[in-house]
């Protein structure tokens, strides 16, 4: 494991403070249901750049999933977050979704955030706590 890599546990208590999740099992399972489906999104570089910032389990699972061809938007991606986990409604889901995704910056740098929003359709920014990202020419 690299030093500077952070750890699973961090990552899951990160997400069950930002939350507010009771247990830590509950925020373990978040991040997993999160982590997948943001799996489903990632591509190229960015994929293997937040497989090596993330913590090894979470590595795994972003890299067990097979990439869409066509990502969904941002309110797709949450009703798919609500889809995976029993007893969700969207808006359980959307608190979810931005639980495990607004620790992501501080975890794996704004640089590797912003490339990897910019890969994903308009909408996402807010999920990971982030102003929407305004490419010019």
């Amino acid at each position: 494991m690299s030093a500077n890599r952070p750890s699973w546990t961090g990552l899951v208590e990160a997400v069950r403070e930002a939350g507010q999740y009771a247990t830590p099992a509950e925020a373990e399972h978040v991040t997993r249901v999160v982590l997948s489906a943001l799996g489903d999104h990632v591509t190229g570089e960015e994929r293997v750049d937040l497989a090596r910032a993330l913590p090894e389990e979470a590595a795994r699972v972003v890299a067990s999933r097979i990439p869409l061809n066509r990502p969904l938007s941002a309110p797709q991606f949450v009703d798919a977050v609500a889809a995976r986990t029993e007893g969700a409604t969207p808006a359980t889901a959307r608190w979810d979704v931005s639980s495990v995704l607004s620790v992501l910056p501080a975890l794996v740098g704004d640089e590797l955030v912003d490339r990897v929003l910019a890969q994903l359709p308009s909408g996402y920014a807010l999920l990971f706590g982030k102003a929407e990202l305004v490419l010019t020419a």
